[in-house]
């Protein structure tokens, strides 16, 4: 693939989010002491993919409030290019993050007029990209207005010379299953990559299985979906060819950050085989399924350690994952 400029990395576009959970070692029947964690399912992207060494640049409206210093410099220190992002007057999105006793999180947000959803056309047309490989965004930036629509137009003009990858994030207490349901078909129809949990499908497609929803994706324009499903791996399916890709055991601490770590490691290594750049066209199965394997690897350290905190390229871990991805068994036990 041929590019502009010398980036032809990952451009990521969407929200920061500061993660506020409950510090019980400090809390007293007097008062809740919160910690305040980076996150956001595009920034976490983001920073997992420079961890992993793939040239990663962030576009994001940063607010100039406390939390938005606190997003610069996790983004920065992980390596993340932040020339296109925005210094933005409104206030940071908050989600107050509650743990069940298996890990498991859920949000309470607190997200009205904050500085994500407002990107004004002017900004995404003034935004570097033509030199991106890829372009990934998704989750409440993609949803929520006056900004979703814009960020929709801009998906449109950069997948002239980029690879496009969306993950819904689907957030019900945010944002309806209904608006999602409503946008979904236009997403796929610019999107060549569409990553995606269970949780998500039962929103997306209630009643509807699987592997048919997939082809309902695939016809719309998709050409690869990739559906995670926790400790049960991922459903790979390039143009309705299927594989089921097991994860990795792990003594879970949290899932804060998983499914961003899994599309990172996913990118990653589509990045590093050459598909990113176009229309997927030289992809294979078994590749695509290798990518997933590699990204559930990722996914798996994240669940290792307390919050959003994805491993680095440098984790054994992860070298031994990336060497065992390149085979993997299919349905019948037949290499995907």
């Amino acid at each position: 693939m041929l590019h502009p400029g010398p980036f032809a990395g990952v451009t990521v576009l969407g929200e920061c989010v500061a993660d506020l959970l409950e510090d019980p070692s400090r809390s007293t029947p007097d008062g809740l002491t919160l910690r305040a964690l980076p996150g956001g399912g595009p920034a976490n992207t983001a920073v997992a993919l420079a961890r992993l060494g793939t040239p990663t640049r962030f576009l994001g409206r940063l607010s100039d409030d406390a939390f938005g210093s606190l997003f610069r410099a996790r983004l920065t220190s992980s390596g993340v290019d932040l020339t296109g992002s925005v210094t933005a007057a409104e206030p940071s999105t908050l989600a107050v993050a509650d743990l069940d006793p298996s890990g498991q999180a859920t949000y309470t947000f607190y997200a009205d007029g904050a500085a994500d959803w407002q990107w004004t056309d002017h900004e995404l047309a003034a935004a570097p990209g033509d030199d991106a490989a890829c372009l990934h965004t998704g989750s409440l930036a993609l949803v929520r207005q006056p900004g979703g629509n814009r960020i929709e137009r801009h998906l449109t003009r950069t997948r002239k010379h980029a690879t496009v990858s969306i993950d819904p994030n689907v957030r019900p207490l945010l944002v309806p299953p209904s608006a999602y349901r409503e946008r979904l078909p236009h997403w796929c129809a610019v999107a060549d990559i569409l990553r995606l949990s269970e949780e998500d499908c039962a929103h997306l497609a209630p009643g509807e299985g699987l592997e048919a929803a997939c082809d309902t994706w695939h016809a719309a324009g998709t050409r690869l979906v990739v559906i995670t499903l926790g400790e049960r791996g991922a459903l790979v399916s390039l143009d309705g060819s299927r594989v089921t890709v097991p994860a990795p055991s792990v003594t879970v601490v949290d899932t804060v950050g998983a499914g961003d770590s899994f599309t990172a490691g996913l990118l990653h290594h589509l990045g590093a085989l050459g598909h990113l750049g176009g229309r997927l066209e030289a992809l294979t199965l078994e590749d695509a399924a290798g990518a997933a394997v590699f990204g559930a690897r990722v996914a798996a350290l994240t669940c290792s350690v307390s919050g959003a905190n994805p491993p680095r390229a440098d984790e054994p871990g992860l070298r031994s994952a990336w060497h065992g991805s390149g085979h993997v068994q299919g349905p019948e036990g037949h290499p995907a």
